[in-house]
């Protein structure tokens, strides 16, 4: 029987989303005759996580699907476990990047990529906390019906599980490595209220993560397609489309990876940085491996604690933090896309050596750039004033630690590219879940 993980991390209470993926679960059983593994990474507090707890213990027994939740203490166990068993070298500062202190989008999924090795898994399919499915005459509609129909498919094949086939037949023995939609509702970062308050400022503060040297219309076409997915309209019917993936249309709260890429390459580990989860996108469709771009969209929304006080700070600085990280990341994208399908080996996977030297290459880039993306985000929002202009002054004492972090950060990510490898081996040795005593 096939094994897939339909994963969930979460540092927040919801309760109805696990009921809702547990539904997904449920119906990815009955269309495909998979096992399914329902995996919810929970760094919640403990009342939230009790309450997530009690969801999955109301979920509908279904043969099949085989639910794991589990908390920090239990992720931990199951990375030093893993970690030792590897052993690659830092232990403890691998340990740090797995399961750090800080939110890490990259390092929450890369837990998940890990522990769906020990389960035997073929793919991992990623929702996110804050989003919900759309409906269809009254029945939600669940993307994992494209993942599954495609993924890990060569790509003649899976032409017939499609509504279109763009692909240069160059790639047809390839196996589909991704398969992705993205939301409708809210912007995918947390930036309408600037969108709202002042459009000039919001054009400015967006623009900051196009790359060095853009020209002004770039900037403007980046700003226009920016973190607004699939736009409002509503799912009627389903498009799906074989190709190099749709890279700007496919979100991580939809989407589903083949292990051949997820096992060779991680996702960058950096801490309280919004996109650092968004590479393999990159690297897919760079490596020139097939993708399937479709529209069973997610449902967006934001949940309130991201606009108001300490929890408004932490996200506009994750929001920082994601422009500062573009410096680094951006040469690496050049250098990808420039080898093409000379990344891959002979079997089409992903080789992770010429990825990890361009990280290592990329930390020397001059920080110039991330001086000037500083200054402008401090001009943006002391124009927009109120609690912006309030952020503003918080920021400005941190501008030397950040920049310092950005550049730690592609350090890191090239430093777990080497010991991934060793790490997914280790983990397919060691149990998920480790019975009670």
């Amino acid at each position: 029987m096939r094994d897939v993980c339909l994963t969930l991390p979460t540092n927040r209470e919801c309760a109805d989303t696990v009921t809702a993926i547990g539904a997904e679960a449920a119906y990815a059983v009955r269309r495909f005759g998979v096992r399914v593994h329902l995996l919810v990474l929970d760094s919640a507090d403990p009342a939230d996580r009790a309450r997530h707890a009690r969801a999955l213990a109301d979920l509908p027994v279904v043969e099949g699907v085989v639910v794991h939740h589990l908390d920090e203490d239990a992720q931990r166990a199951f990375l030093r476990e893993v970690i030792d068993r590897s052993g690659a070298a830092g232990p403890e500062r691998l340990l740090g990047l797995m399961l750090p202190d800080a939110v890490s989008y990259g390092a929450c999924t890369n837990r998940a990529f890990l522990l769906a090795a020990a389960l035997g898994c073929e793919s991992v399919h990623r929702r996110d906390s804050d989003s919900r499915y759309q409906l269809l005459d009254g029945e939600p509609v669940f993307p994992i019906e494209h993942e599954l129909a495609t993924l890990g498919v060569k790509a003649a094949d899976a032409a017939a599980a499609v509504t279109g086939n763009s692909l240069d037949p160059a790639h047809a023995d390839k196996p589909v490595a991704l398969v992705g939609a993205s939301f409708v509702g809210e912007l995918s970062v947390d930036v309408g209220e600037i969108r709202e308050l002042d459009p000039e400022a919001y054009h400015d503060v967006v623009a900051l993560w196009a790359p060095t040297g853009a020209s002004e219309q770039e900037k403007r076409e980046l700003v226009a397609d920016s973190f607004t997915g699939g736009g409002t309209e509503p799912f009627t019917a389903d498009r799906a489309v074989l190709d190099l993936p749709d890279i700007w249309h496919i979100d991580m709260c939809n989407i589903g990876l083949h292990h051949e890429v997820y096992e060779r390459v991680p996702l960058p580990p950096a801490t309280d940085t919004i996109g650092s989860d968004y590479f393999l996108h990159h690297l897919v469709r760079d490596a020139t491996l097939p993708g399937v771009t479709h529209n069973r969209h997610i449902v967006n929304y934001h949940t309130p604690e991201r606009r108001t006080g300490p929890g408004f700070t932490a996200y506009q600085l994750r929001y920082a933090k994601f422009l500062l990280s573009m410096l680094y990341l951006y040469p690496v994208y050049s250098e990808t896309e420039a080898a093409g399908d000379a990344l891959l080996d002979e079997q089409h996977r992903v080789r992770p050596e010429p990825i990890a030297d361009a990280a290592r290459r990329s930390a020397a880039t001059d920080r110039a750039e991330n001086h000037r993306r500083l200054a402008e985000l401090d001009r943006c929002y002391r124009r927009l004033g109120g609690k912006y202009a309030e952020f503003a002054d918080h920021l400005a004492p941190l501008r030397a630690r950040l920049l310092d972090e950005a550049q730690a950060d592609i350090e890191d990510f090239a430093a777990l590219i080497d010991a991934w490898g060793p790490l997914v081996r280790a983990s397919k040795a060691t149990p998920a879940v480790r019975p009670p005593r």
